[in-house]
């Protein structure tokens, strides 16, 4: 009888523990508010669709803003959270030139006209970066939902945590893993930068301060350096200048990103970088190789694995009434 009982209560438990598993997947799922607020996903898509035509270059910086916020304590909306001392995310150095948090917001009121305290800013963020990418021209890619919102927003855990234009390969590779990310997510999330700007700071290092010829990084094709310095960043202070990741074709999400990086004519030392590791360097090639659904079909599976990255469900953290404020 014991031995009954006791293979009972190994059944329950695994039994229990396997429905908790279960349950914590489930949470976290296609249509997530068909029957709480069913036209969730349309109102946001419809805003998107509306407004982006006008302000297309706002699609990369809805990307970068996604990323930038599941990479510091998941994808939890924790990077729209206001700090009166000025200790949030938002006021972290990576986070300064961040755009759009306004649109999110505008988002956030229409759904809560809709369906008041139902749909996350956590979710809405998410589903802004894919709606503007998509409708820039970019890549679709399934955007489960039911996260829950952050009550925590930390200046420090985003200096550390997000990746620095400086970074090595190394480096780079170990802030991804430490997300639960990998080398291949890594090519292929900075492919976002197919549509990205940025501004000088980000750069100057590799123009003026490097140990190549007139101060240029010499793993930077000298031609592109040049013109950078010359047409550009005409001076090592340089704040304010705005930079095209992806020159030519910024408007265009594309591969041709990777085939500036094969020219040396990566805009960041961390573009650069994905060039210097073997595993790296063939995925790139492969991209190239390959039709260019390949890229939009693999940058999708990544961006889903991205928006998975320590969600909170449940009854974890909470659904802010507005995506700056923490409720009360």
């Amino acid at each position: 009888m014991a031995g009954t009982s006791s293979a009972r209560i190994v059944l329950v438990v695994v039994f229990g523990v396997l429905a908790l598993i279960g349950s914590a997947q489930a949470q976290l799922q296609m249509n997530f508010y068909a029957s709480s607020c069913p036209k969730a996903e349309q109102i946001v898509l419809d805003y998107v669709k509306q407004h982006i035509p006008n302000a297309p270059s706002l699609a990369a910086s809805f990307l970068r803003m996604h990323f930038h916020d599941c990479i510091v304590r998941g994808c939890d909306a924790s990077v729209l959270l206001n700090n009166t001392s000025g200790q949030a995310e938002k006021n972290a150095v990576p986070n300064l030139t961040l755009r759009g948090f306004d649109f999110i917001e505008r988002v956030k009121s229409l759904l809560e006209a809709e369906c008041p305290g139902v749909v996350s800013c956590a979710d809405i963020l998410t589903l802004v970066a894919r709606d503007s990418v998509v409708t820039t021209g970019g890549p679709f890619w399934n955007v489960p939902t039911g996260r829950r919102d952050g009550v925590i927003s930390n200046i420090t855990k985003a200096n550390t945590n997000i990746p620095s234009p400086f970074h090595n390969f190394t480096t780079l590779l170990t802030l991804f893993s430490n997300q639960g990310l990998n080398l291949t997510d890594l090519v292929l999330l900075s492919g976002g930068h197919t549509i990205g700007i940025s501004h000088c700071p980000a750069v100057s290092r590799r123009l003026y301060n490097s140990t190549g010829p007139g101060g240029i990084d010499p793993t930077m094709d000298s031609e592109y350096a040049e013109n950078l310095k010359a047409n550009k960043c005409k001076t090592a202070s340089d704040n304010t200048t705005i930079l095209e990741m992806d020159p030519g074709s910024r408007k265009t999400f594309d591969l041709s990103y990777y085939s500036l990086l094969l020219k040396r004519r990566g805009l960041f030392q961390s573009d650069a970088a994905l060039t210097t590791d073997s595993t790296s360097l063939a995925f790139i090639n492969q991209l190239l190789t390959s039709p260019p659904q390949f890229f939009f079909d693999e940058f999708a599976k990544a961006m889903e694995k991205m928006g998975r990255v320590n969600v909170k469900t449940g009854s974890e953290g909470q659904i802010r009434k507005q995506c700056a404020l923490v409720n009360n």
